[in-house]
Protein backbone atom coordinates (compact mmCIF):
# COMPACT_ATOMS: atom_id res chain seq x y z
CA UNK A 1 0.00 0.00 0.00
CA UNK A 2 1.74 3.02 -1.21
CA UNK A 3 1.82 5.71 1.82
CA UNK A 4 -1.29 8.48 1.03
CA UNK A 5 0.94 11.43 2.20
CA UNK A 6 3.62 10.49 -0.68
CA UNK A 7 0.65 10.27 -3.08
CA UNK A 8 -0.55 14.10 -1.76
CA UNK A 9 2.92 15.20 -2.23
CA UNK A 10 3.40 13.88 -5.27
CA UNK A 11 0.31 15.12 -6.92
CA UNK A 12 1.16 18.85 -5.13
CA UNK A 13 4.49 18.84 -7.24
CA UNK A 14 2.81 17.61 -10.65
CA UNK A 15 -0.59 20.17 -10.04
CA UNK A 16 2.59 23.05 -8.91
CA UNK A 17 5.29 21.86 -10.66
CA UNK A 18 4.48 21.08 -13.75
CA UNK A 19 0.94 22.05 -13.48
CA UNK A 20 -0.78 19.36 -14.76
CA UNK A 21 -4.34 19.29 -15.84
CA UNK A 22 -7.27 16.35 -16.25
CA UNK A 23 -6.41 15.25 -19.62
CA UNK A 24 -2.99 16.06 -20.27
CA UNK A 25 -1.01 12.44 -20.85
CA UNK A 26 1.80 11.76 -18.23
CA UNK A 27 4.97 9.58 -19.01
CA UNK A 28 7.06 8.23 -16.36
CA UNK A 29 10.22 7.07 -16.70
CA UNK A 30 12.11 4.93 -14.27
CA UNK A 31 14.89 2.29 -13.85
CA UNK A 32 15.11 -0.70 -11.41
CA UNK A 33 16.80 1.39 -8.31
CA UNK A 34 14.09 4.00 -8.50
CA UNK A 35 11.02 1.61 -9.95
CA UNK A 36 9.13 2.83 -6.41
CA UNK A 37 9.02 6.24 -6.89
CA UNK A 38 8.00 5.61 -10.63
CA UNK A 39 5.19 3.63 -9.64
CA UNK A 40 4.43 6.47 -7.11
CA UNK A 41 4.33 9.27 -9.51
CA UNK A 42 2.30 7.04 -11.84
CA UNK A 43 -0.55 6.22 -9.47
CA UNK A 44 -0.91 10.47 -8.33
CA UNK A 45 -0.69 10.83 -12.16
CA UNK A 46 -3.94 8.71 -12.46
CA UNK A 47 -5.61 10.17 -9.53
CA UNK A 48 -5.68 13.44 -11.21
CA UNK A 49 -6.87 12.66 -14.25
CA UNK A 50 -3.80 11.84 -16.39
CA UNK A 51 -3.23 9.34 -19.34
CA UNK A 52 -0.47 8.11 -17.72
CA UNK A 53 2.30 5.41 -19.09
CA UNK A 54 5.07 4.39 -16.62
CA UNK A 55 8.17 2.50 -18.11
CA UNK A 56 10.89 1.13 -16.03
CA UNK A 57 14.32 0.34 -17.20
CA UNK A 58 16.62 -2.13 -16.50
CA UNK A 59 19.64 -1.58 -14.23
CA UNK A 60 22.98 -3.20 -13.28
CA UNK A 61 25.46 -1.57 -10.12
CA UNK A 62 28.81 -0.56 -11.45
CA UNK A 63 27.14 -1.27 -15.16
CA UNK A 64 26.49 2.31 -16.18
CA UNK A 65 24.72 3.48 -19.37
CA UNK A 66 26.14 5.89 -22.05
CA UNK A 67 23.81 5.48 -24.69
CA UNK A 68 19.67 5.48 -25.34
CA UNK A 69 18.04 2.58 -26.12
CA UNK A 70 15.91 2.10 -29.02
CA UNK A 71 13.25 1.05 -26.99
CA UNK A 72 13.72 4.24 -25.10
CA UNK A 73 13.90 6.16 -28.21
CA UNK A 74 10.90 4.63 -29.63
CA UNK A 75 8.72 5.12 -26.43
CA UNK A 76 9.85 8.91 -26.03
CA UNK A 77 9.37 10.00 -29.71
CA UNK A 78 5.79 8.09 -29.97
CA UNK A 79 4.37 9.12 -26.45
CA UNK A 80 2.69 12.64 -27.53
CA UNK A 81 3.20 13.34 -23.64
CA UNK A 82 2.76 16.63 -22.57
CA UNK A 83 4.53 15.90 -19.26
CA UNK A 84 7.71 13.62 -18.20
CA UNK A 85 8.87 12.69 -15.19
CA UNK A 86 12.31 10.81 -14.93
CA UNK A 87 13.09 9.07 -11.74
CA UNK A 88 17.07 7.99 -12.16
CA UNK A 89 19.26 7.03 -10.10
CA UNK A 90 22.00 9.57 -10.19
CA UNK A 91 25.83 8.69 -10.38
CA UNK A 92 27.96 11.27 -12.29
CA UNK A 93 29.19 8.22 -14.42
CA UNK A 94 25.54 8.20 -16.22
CA UNK A 95 25.32 12.25 -16.64
CA UNK A 96 26.03 12.23 -20.05
CA UNK A 97 23.37 9.68 -20.65
CA UNK A 98 21.14 11.80 -18.61
CA UNK A 99 21.99 14.66 -20.86
CA UNK A 100 20.77 12.53 -23.81
CA UNK A 101 17.41 11.72 -22.77
CA UNK A 102 17.25 15.20 -21.79
CA UNK A 103 17.63 16.44 -24.73
CA UNK A 104 15.45 14.08 -26.59
CA UNK A 105 12.58 14.35 -24.35
CA UNK A 106 12.43 18.25 -25.11
CA UNK A 107 13.05 17.87 -29.18
CA UNK A 108 8.97 18.46 -28.68
CA UNK A 109 8.20 21.80 -27.59
CA UNK A 110 4.85 20.75 -25.87
CA UNK A 111 5.88 18.83 -23.17
CA UNK A 112 7.20 19.76 -19.86
CA UNK A 113 10.12 17.81 -18.58
CA UNK A 114 10.54 17.01 -14.98
CA UNK A 115 13.94 15.35 -13.91
CA UNK A 116 14.83 13.31 -11.10
CA UNK A 117 18.51 11.92 -11.48
CA UNK A 118 18.95 10.34 -8.07
CA UNK A 119 15.75 11.11 -6.80
CA UNK A 120 14.60 8.83 -2.86
CA UNK A 121 11.66 8.19 -1.39
CA UNK A 122 12.64 10.16 1.64
CA UNK A 123 12.25 13.29 -0.11
CA UNK A 124 8.80 12.71 0.27
CA UNK A 125 8.57 12.17 3.81
CA UNK A 126 11.93 14.06 5.26
CA UNK A 127 12.98 16.08 2.95
CA UNK A 128 12.61 19.19 -0.33
CA UNK A 129 9.53 16.92 -1.84
CA UNK A 130 7.55 17.14 1.46
CA UNK A 131 5.79 20.16 0.99
CA UNK A 132 2.07 21.69 0.65
CA UNK A 133 0.85 23.40 -2.25
CA UNK A 134 1.43 26.23 -0.06
CA UNK A 135 4.90 25.48 0.78
CA UNK A 136 5.16 26.14 -3.00
CA UNK A 137 4.16 29.19 -3.08
CA UNK A 138 6.33 30.60 -0.24
CA UNK A 139 9.21 29.52 -2.07
CA UNK A 140 8.22 30.83 -5.66
CA UNK A 141 8.11 34.14 -3.63
CA UNK A 142 11.45 33.89 -2.48
CA UNK A 143 12.40 32.83 -6.42
CA UNK A 144 10.44 36.09 -7.28
CA UNK A 145 12.11 38.37 -4.56
CA UNK A 146 15.56 37.28 -5.53
CA UNK A 147 14.96 37.29 -9.02
CA UNK A 148 13.82 40.96 -9.27
CA UNK A 149 16.51 42.14 -7.30
CA UNK A 150 19.17 40.89 -9.90
CA UNK A 151 16.97 42.11 -12.76
CA UNK A 152 19.56 43.87 -15.38
CA UNK A 153 22.44 42.98 -13.08
CA UNK A 154 26.02 42.76 -15.39
CA UNK A 155 28.08 41.07 -12.97
CA UNK A 156 27.54 38.45 -9.49
CA UNK A 157 30.40 38.46 -6.99
CA UNK A 158 30.58 35.65 -4.08
CA UNK A 159 32.29 35.17 -1.24
CA UNK A 160 32.50 32.91 2.03
CA UNK A 161 33.37 32.18 5.52
CA UNK A 162 35.83 29.31 4.07
CA UNK A 163 37.54 31.38 1.12
CA UNK A 164 35.38 31.45 -1.90
CA UNK A 165 36.10 34.67 -4.05
CA UNK A 166 34.69 34.10 -7.22
CA UNK A 167 33.07 37.14 -9.87
CA UNK A 168 31.49 36.43 -12.94
CA UNK A 169 29.59 38.24 -15.98
CA UNK A 170 25.95 37.67 -16.27
CA UNK A 171 25.57 40.40 -19.12
CA UNK A 172 22.40 39.62 -21.02
CA UNK A 173 21.56 36.92 -19.33
CA UNK A 174 19.08 37.08 -16.59
CA UNK A 175 18.28 34.11 -13.30
CA UNK A 176 15.76 32.05 -13.56
CA UNK A 177 13.73 29.49 -11.25
CA UNK A 178 13.19 25.94 -11.54
CA UNK A 179 9.60 26.40 -8.74
CA UNK A 180 7.63 26.04 -11.89
CA UNK A 181 8.41 24.00 -14.90
CA UNK A 182 7.25 24.91 -18.71
CA UNK A 183 7.75 23.71 -22.28
CA UNK A 184 10.11 26.23 -22.78
CA UNK A 185 11.76 25.40 -19.64
CA UNK A 186 12.62 21.86 -17.75
CA UNK A 187 13.67 21.22 -14.18
CA UNK A 188 14.54 18.91 -11.43
CA UNK A 189 12.71 17.42 -9.45
CA UNK A 190 12.57 18.27 -5.94
CA UNK A 191 12.67 22.02 -6.90
CA UNK A 192 14.35 25.07 -5.13
CA UNK A 193 16.90 27.05 -6.66
CA UNK A 194 17.42 30.42 -8.69
CA UNK A 195 20.13 29.75 -11.96
CA UNK A 196 21.76 31.75 -14.36
CA UNK A 197 23.99 30.49 -17.15
CA UNK A 198 27.41 32.89 -16.45
CA UNK A 199 29.38 34.07 -19.81
CA UNK A 200 31.65 31.22 -20.41
CA UNK A 201 34.84 33.08 -20.16
CA UNK A 202 34.01 35.26 -17.18
CA UNK A 203 34.30 33.10 -13.55
CA UNK A 204 37.70 34.34 -11.97
CA UNK A 205 38.54 33.77 -8.45
CA UNK A 206 39.02 30.50 -6.37
CA UNK A 207 35.91 28.53 -5.43
CA UNK A 208 36.18 26.46 -2.36
CA UNK A 209 33.38 24.09 -2.47
CA UNK A 210 32.78 23.06 1.54
CA UNK A 211 29.59 21.14 1.71
CA UNK A 212 29.13 18.53 -1.35
CA UNK A 213 29.67 18.51 -5.27
CA UNK A 214 27.28 16.35 -7.44
CA UNK A 215 27.88 13.37 -8.47
CA UNK A 216 30.11 12.92 -5.64
CA UNK A 217 27.70 13.84 -2.74
CA UNK A 218 28.75 15.28 1.10
CA UNK A 219 32.46 15.74 1.60
CA UNK A 220 34.83 15.82 4.49
CA UNK A 221 37.63 18.09 2.78
CA UNK A 222 36.69 20.96 0.89
CA UNK A 223 37.77 21.40 -2.77
CA UNK A 224 39.24 24.06 -3.99
CA UNK A 225 38.88 25.29 -7.45
CA UNK A 226 40.98 27.98 -9.62
CA UNK A 227 39.21 30.06 -12.08
CA UNK A 228 40.61 31.69 -15.03
CA UNK A 229 38.61 33.21 -17.80
CA UNK A 230 35.74 30.88 -16.94
CA UNK A 231 37.64 28.00 -16.76
CA UNK A 232 38.51 25.39 -14.01
CA UNK A 233 42.40 25.67 -14.18
CA UNK A 234 43.18 23.91 -10.89
CA UNK A 235 41.51 21.55 -8.13
CA UNK A 236 43.22 21.17 -4.81
CA UNK A 237 42.01 18.76 -1.63
CA UNK A 238 42.96 16.59 0.49
CA UNK A 239 40.92 13.65 -0.78
CA UNK A 240 42.69 12.07 -3.65
CA UNK A 241 39.74 9.89 -5.00
CA UNK A 242 37.73 13.06 -4.62
CA UNK A 243 40.19 15.08 -6.53
CA UNK A 244 41.17 12.24 -9.47
CA UNK A 245 36.98 12.75 -10.00
CA UNK A 246 36.70 15.89 -10.38
CA UNK A 247 39.36 16.19 -12.63
CA UNK A 248 38.18 13.65 -14.71
CA UNK A 249 35.07 14.74 -15.09
CA UNK A 250 36.35 18.20 -16.05
CA UNK A 251 38.42 16.42 -18.75
CA UNK A 252 35.29 14.41 -20.54
CA UNK A 253 35.49 17.42 -23.39
CA UNK A 254 36.46 20.85 -24.23
CA UNK A 255 33.70 22.12 -22.68
CA UNK A 256 33.13 20.31 -19.25
CA UNK A 257 35.64 22.28 -17.65
CA UNK A 258 34.26 25.74 -18.59
CA UNK A 259 31.58 27.56 -16.02
CA UNK A 260 27.84 26.78 -16.94
CA UNK A 261 26.01 27.64 -13.98
CA UNK A 262 25.75 29.74 -10.69
CA UNK A 263 22.53 29.28 -8.51
CA UNK A 264 20.78 30.04 -5.07
CA UNK A 265 19.31 27.34 -2.86
CA UNK A 266 15.73 28.21 -1.98
CA UNK A 267 13.77 25.26 -0.71
CA UNK A 268 13.88 25.17 3.51
CA UNK A 269 12.85 21.96 3.50
CA UNK A 270 16.02 20.88 1.25
CA UNK A 271 18.46 18.36 3.08
CA UNK A 272 22.61 17.81 3.04
CA UNK A 273 22.41 14.23 1.99
CA UNK A 274 23.97 12.23 -0.72
CA UNK A 275 21.69 13.00 -3.52
CA UNK A 276 23.06 16.09 -4.51
CA UNK A 277 19.78 16.75 -6.56
CA UNK A 278 18.20 17.86 -3.20
CA UNK A 279 21.59 18.87 -1.46
CA UNK A 280 22.01 21.95 -4.19
CA UNK A 281 18.29 23.42 -3.23
CA UNK A 282 19.37 23.68 0.83
CA UNK A 283 18.57 27.14 1.91
CA UNK A 284 21.68 28.90 2.75
CA UNK A 285 23.82 27.48 -0.22
CA UNK A 286 24.70 28.40 -3.23
CA UNK A 287 26.27 26.42 -6.16
CA UNK A 288 29.00 26.86 -9.16
CA UNK A 289 28.77 24.29 -11.72
CA UNK A 290 30.97 23.42 -14.59
CA UNK A 291 29.72 22.13 -17.94
CA UNK A 292 26.47 22.08 -20.27
CA UNK A 293 24.18 24.70 -20.19
CA UNK A 294 23.41 25.25 -23.59
CA UNK A 295 19.64 24.42 -23.11
CA UNK A 296 18.82 27.33 -20.06
CA UNK A 297 16.33 29.72 -21.26
CA UNK A 298 17.59 32.81 -20.12
CA UNK A 299 20.84 31.84 -21.61
CA UNK A 300 24.25 29.72 -22.22
CA UNK A 301 26.36 28.82 -25.07
CA UNK A 302 28.12 25.20 -22.71
CA UNK A 303 27.54 22.20 -24.71
CA UNK A 304 29.68 19.98 -22.59
CA UNK A 305 28.33 16.48 -22.42
CA UNK A 306 28.77 16.96 -18.17
CA UNK A 307 27.83 19.30 -15.72
CA UNK A 308 29.36 18.98 -12.23
CA UNK A 309 28.11 20.93 -9.34
CA UNK A 310 30.01 22.81 -6.24
CA UNK A 311 28.10 23.63 -3.48
CA UNK A 312 29.09 26.47 -1.19
CA UNK A 313 27.80 26.86 2.25
CA UNK A 314 26.70 30.39 3.78
CA UNK A 315 27.55 32.46 0.45
CA UNK A 316 27.38 36.40 0.69
CA UNK A 317 26.24 37.20 -3.09
CA UNK A 318 26.43 40.78 -4.71
CA UNK A 319 24.71 41.74 -7.80
CA UNK A 320 26.53 44.13 -9.56
CA UNK A 321 24.47 46.55 -12.57
CA UNK A 322 25.46 48.48 -15.62
CA UNK A 323 25.85 51.71 -13.82
CA UNK A 324 28.83 50.01 -11.04
CA UNK A 325 25.75 50.14 -8.06
CA UNK A 326 25.32 46.83 -6.10
CA UNK A 327 22.61 44.95 -4.57
CA UNK A 328 23.30 42.65 -2.15
CA UNK A 329 21.43 39.88 -2.22
CA UNK A 330 22.29 37.02 0.23
CA UNK A 331 24.70 37.43 3.33
CA UNK A 332 26.33 34.82 4.47
CA UNK A 333 23.56 32.73 3.25
CA UNK A 334 20.40 34.56 4.54
CA UNK A 335 18.16 36.11 1.68
CA UNK A 336 18.55 39.68 2.64
CA UNK A 337 16.24 41.14 -0.17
Amino acid sequence: MINEKIIEYSQNALTFVTEACSGEKLLVISDNEKKEIGQIFAYAGLEIGLYTRWISLGSEKKIFRTELSNFLKEVVVNSNSNIVINCLRGPVEETPFRIKLIHLITKDKDRRLAHGPGITLDMFTDGALALSIEDYQKISDSASRLMTATNGASEIIITSPRGTNLDMSIQGRSFFTDITITNKKWGNLPVGEITVGPVENSLNGELVCDVAIGGIGPIDNPVIIKCVNGKATEVRTEDRNIQKKVRDTFQTDSMSSIVGEMAIGINPKARVIEEFLETEKVLGTAHIAFGRNIDFPTGGNNNSANHMDFLIDEPTIYAVFPNKNEQKITSKGKIIV
